[in-house]
């Protein structure tokens, strides 16, 4: 079992929007060095790397004798590619959702790690929401869940449809607060400006009876990320976006309101700081290679059935 004697280097693999904001947080974290970062858009990377007064570099490959852990968030048809490559190296790696481009890829990053006896995280960040923490421990025996994901074009991401983009996230919820094997998925889905699906509606049946039902959408005029949980006597509204959280429960015949107490968080950091910690102390991430899979397992069914592959 390894056990850092030291803070870890580390370094962020690819900076675009989402990339630089991983540099960030590690430059700014007292649990690590934020050793270089690396992206093969020159122009990019000089800017992140002056901003940050770190090295840069265009090939990831130099870095393999530098640092003990990377953060990966590079277009998702090299997720397994760049992470395969580290892992094999023995270092630590986080990599960006959706966690690969297909099953078979996820199963061999998976088993690397194992062999490796590495961490390997992947970044499902509505796990690290404090309006999400705040609720977990009231769900019970949910019975019915609707989730709304809907934003504006956001020009980036788009290799991917908006399945992997963005619903990926709530399958991701849903699948844990469930905790039981699905049954049936039914889903609709439409290309708007792009060639892949836009906007999406998917039905989740599970073995147990719960159903949910998820709407995501990059081609909207309003940002919503909210979540609604119905069990026996007890209603929970979820509001990712604005870190907010209220329990309805049933009262005689009346149905009382709760709002709950958050404090507000950047669930960002909070995802790296988990990371390092695994890291640091050799420990399960909470949102492990494995757990990852069954979320883009589910995804991927969705989204063949949209396109009817």
């Amino acid at each position: 079992m390894i056990f850092f004697m030291r803070k870890p280097n580390v370094a962020v693999i690819g900076v675009g929007h989402l990339g630089s904001l991983h540099a960030k947080i590690y430059k700014a974290s007292q649990n690590c060095n934020l050793a270089a970062v690396c992206d093969t858009d020159k122009n990019r990377l000089k800017e992140i790397s002056q901003t940050l007064a770190v090295p840069g570099k265009t090939d990831y490959r130099e870095l393999f004798t530098q640092v003990e852990a990377v953060s990966i968030a590079v277009p998702t048809k090299l997720h397994y590619k760049i992470a395969e490559e580290f892992l094999k190296e023995k270092i630590h790696v986080l990599v960006e959702k959706p966690f690969t481009a297909d099953l078979k890829e996820a199963d061999l990053l998976i088993q690397t790690a194992k062999e490796n006896n590495l961490i390997l995280q992947v970044g499902h960040i509505e796990r690290f929401n404090s309006a999400f923490n705040a609720t977990h421990k009231l769900i019970k025996n949910p019975k019915f869940i609707e989730c709304h994901r809907l934003s504006p074009f956001p020009n980036r991401s788009l290799d991917i449809g908006v399945v992997l983009d963005l619903m990926i996230h709530d399958i991701d919820i849903v699948l844990g607060l469930v905790d039981c094997a699905v049954s049936k998925i039914e889903a609709v889905g439409v290309p708007v400006l792009t060639k892949f699906e836009d906007i999406a509606n998917a039905r989740i049946t599970f073995e147990n009876g719960c159903v949910a039902n998820l709407t995501a959408s990059r081609v909207s005029d309003e940002t919503m990320r909210k979540i609604r949980i119905f069990q026996e006597n007890t209603y929970i509204s979820l509001d990712y976006k604005e870190a907010k959280a209220c329990v309805y429960r049933k009262n005689l015949l009346s149905i009382s309101k709760e709002n709950l107490p958050i404090e507000k968080e950047q669930p960002l950091q909070k995802e790296l700081e988990s990371f390092l910690n695994c890291v640091i102390e050799h420990k399960e991430p909470l949102v492990s290679g494995t757990v990852a899979k069954d979320a883009l397992a589910v995804a991927l069914t969705i989204q063949n059935q949209i396109w009817q592959k």
